[in-house]
């Protein structure tokens, strides 16, 4: 069963750069509430319309239906201010938002993988990020159409994940 937000929670379109692309971030079950509420607030920067959160990901609000104080911490408001959905089957809504229209962008580290200022975008686009340390599951990373990888230079491996969100938005948005 997916949640939705409450009515009295408005959808906040985007920037003007944003406005001719229907963007959405999918979470493949990340953990950390601390990573959700700050995914929440880029992604209200960045003009996202609606984020799904997969699997074990956590909601802005419990199962009943108290807002989570340690999202709230990060997110700033943008709990509030961007819609979200729930979704148990990360595979399963991929698959639905595909049917509908949408370009499907794993950002992940992979041997299929392509340089994520590279990649062309459309006009409905799915960006997905995974956990923080199993990253994309592989079984969404075999129905996306594409996987982008931010390039790493130095010693470590990856980025947080909420960084990885900052950085691959704006950048492939041109925010």
């Amino acid at each position: 069963m997916n949640k939705k937000l409450p009515n009295k929670v408005k959808n906040r379109l985007g920037s003007t750069k944003n406005a001719q692309r229907e963007v959405v971030v999918v979470l493949d079950n990340i953990r950390s509430t601390h990573n959700v509420g700050a995914i929440f607030r880029t992604c209200d920067a960045a003009g996202i319309s609606r984020i799904f959160l997969a699997g074990v990901t956590p909601c802005p609000v419990d199962r009943f239906g108290r807002e989570r104080a340690d999202i709230a911490k990060t997110a700033l408001g943008a709990e509030k201010t961007i819609l979200w959905e729930y979704c148990p089957e990360t595979v399963t809504l991929i698959r639905r938002l595909k049917k509908d229209g949408y370009k499907i962008i794993a950002v992940e580290q992979d041997e299929k993988s392509e340089d994520y200022k590279k990649v062309k975008l459309k006009s409905k686009i799915v960006f997905v990020f995974g956990n923080e340390v199993a990253g994309v599951s592989k079984k969404v990373l075999k129905i996306s159409d594409v996987i982008a990888e931010i390039p790493m230079m130095g010693q470590k491996e990856s980025l947080n994940v909420s960084v990885s969100v900052g950085v691959a938005l704006f950048r492939m948005l041109g925010v």
